[in-house]
């Protein structure tokens, strides 16, 4: 069994959708990141850097001990699962070179490039108009990227669905809600309606629906929220 510590988040996603696909068994424990729940110690035990998804794998193979595993950060886990399911990770050597080209391109680009941009859109107060001009450009210009890669393709790395395609589809997916139409980008909405017609994506991308959206709870939550330092205030120090 394995425990998915999520909140309904492009980042959540990228491990629930690979969770549905490789049809591994796994338990829901929600990580709410508008209460401040990512700096409770006992989650910082498993995700250090404080941040959802995480997992803790308590039926780790052989090699790895026979203690639960955890680990944090989306690539990592992703790569991790495709380990231990066979699945979604090609077994050629330069593909498997490609994938991670792809997995580290998107935690390093696309991920945060969006998650700024989702800040400014959704949270910012006040006017921001150089910050949000910032990261719209470098949104934009990671779909550019994406766009040329599928050029004559449908799929990231190889001629098959990939670990490659699950880490960088949920930040496509919500392109439109932060105000950033596909239409320029016709490459990119085709393989975004082809992954998002798969069946474990929709169970993924479904989980904990009920959870999403919202604020910070309090004026507190949302300073440890936006505000952090190497002193942030953790909520069993309020």
């Amino acid at each position: 069994m394995i425990d998915l510590y999520y909140w309904p988040t492009p980042n959540g996603w990228k491990v629930s959708i690979m969770l549905e696909e490789c049809g591994l068994d796994y338990r829901l424990v929600p990580v709410d990141i508008n209460a401040g729940d990512q700096f409770a110690p006992a989650f910082l035990a498993i995700s250090p850097n404080n941040r959802m998804p995480a997992i803790v794998d308590h039926d780790p193979a052989p090699a790895y001990g026979d203690e639960p595993l955890p680990i944090f950060e989306s690539g990592a886990i992703l790569r991790y699962l495709a380990e231990k399911s066979g699945r979604f990770m090609p077994t050629s050597p330069r593909l498997a070179k490609e994938i991670d080209e792809w997995l580290f391109w998107q935690v390093g680009n696309l991920g945060p490039m969006g998650g700024q941009m989702s800040h400014f859109v959704n949270y910012a107060r006040g006017d921001h108009a150089y910050a949000l001009s910032r990261y719209r450009g470098e949104y934009h210009r990671c779909l550019g990227v994406l766009e040329r890669r599928l050029a004559g393709r449908d799929w990231l790395v190889g001629e098959c669905y990939s670990v490659a395609d699950i880490i960088n589809w949920p930040w496509v997916l919500i392109a439109k809600a932060m105000g950033q139409p596909l239409d320029d980008f016709p490459n990119v909405a085709a393989w975004r309606a082809r992954v998002k017609d798969r069946p474990a994506v929709q169970r993924g991308v479904d989980l904990g629906k009920e959870m999403r959206g919202g604020q910070p709870k309090s004026e507190a939550a949302r300073a440890r929220l936006f505000n952090q330092t190497a002193d942030t205030v953790r909520p069993d120090a309020d």
